[in-house]
């Protein structure tokens, strides 16, 4: 399982909640793009995705 280090405050919006790009819920959390996503759902497709780097900056 990746464990992705978000603790940068770059990646978390407290001004509003926007739906995740992977399921669709609200979430004040954005990747390194600032891709509105929940931390456990880009965990959770960096595993299926183990080649890809769209959510570690």
């Amino acid at each position: 399982m990746a464990f992705l280090d978000w603790r940068d405050a770059r990646h978390f919006d407290a001004s509003r909640d926007l739906p995740c790009v992977l399921c669709g819920k609200p979430t004040p959390m954005r990747s390194h793009d600032r891709e509105p996503v929940h931390k456990v759902c880009a965990e959770d497709w960096c595993d299926q995705h183990p080649s890809s780097n769209r959510f570690h900056g």
